[in-house]
């Protein structure tokens, strides 16, 4: 049984998420993890519908500890799982609880696939010029980079959900596929816009 803590967000493995804890459901919540020295489960709440898969949880800090009792808590996402059950409450709790089927993360992709990403990566970020670096370290590149390439929450939630890095990447690579044209057409009709007006230097045609 796995305390369980809904909200509107995907959080992937070896991901760190700061969270403040005001409601008394979820102090309580996170009380008993501290006594019992447990983790928690994050179950998204997407299109008005908790889903099945989620992050499993690990508390690292308690930041600070207000004196009306609100947290302000630092935590680490170690891992997924599929809900097999779900109890709102949870018996004698204030806080929903669930049973839970970890998923085991693998990682088969291979140098090319992995270097293919990375450049579309890069292209969208020098295209968008967003400050970001590229990850010197590759192993599950997915989870890294996931939150910084404009996927819908659905799509990491599917990205969750797959247990195999190939395939996470192929996602991953399809989306780029289908953005990064759109964004290279965008960009030159911005730069249409701004040469507006300019005095421009044009060969003289001969006939």
């Amino acid at each position: 049984m796995l305390p369980l803590f809904p909200l509107n967000l995907i959080v992937f493995p070896n991901e760190p998420l700061n969270l403040h804890i005001f409601e008394p459901r979820y102090r309580q919540l996170i009380s008993d993890c501290i006594e019992n020295k447990q983790t928690f489960g994050i179950p998204p709440f997407l299109n008005e519908k908790l889903q099945d898969y989620g992050a499993e949880i690990e508390l690292v800090e308690i930041a600070r500890r207000h004196t009306d009792g609100r947290m302000d808590i630092k935590t680490k996402c170690v891992g997924a799982f599929k809900m097999l059950s779900y109890y709102n409450p949870a018996p004698n709790k204030l806080y929903a609880g669930g049973e839970i089927e970890r998923i085991i993360h693998t990682d088969s992709s291979t140098f090319l696939d992995k270097e293919k990403i990375l450049a579309q990566t890069t292209e969208l970020w020098q295209l968008v010029k967003a400050k970001a670096d590229v990850p010197t370290e590759t192993e599950f590149l997915s989870f890294k980079i996931a939150h910084k390439i404009g996927l819908s929450l659905e799509q990491e939630y599917d990205l969750l959900r797959i247990a195999d890095e190939t395939e996470r990447l192929e996602l991953i690579s399809r989306h780029l596929d289908n953005i990064i044209p759109i964004i290279r057409e965008v960009e030159r009709t911005k730069e249409r816009i701004r040469m507006n007006g300019h005095f421009k230097n044009f060969d003289e045609l001969n006939f």
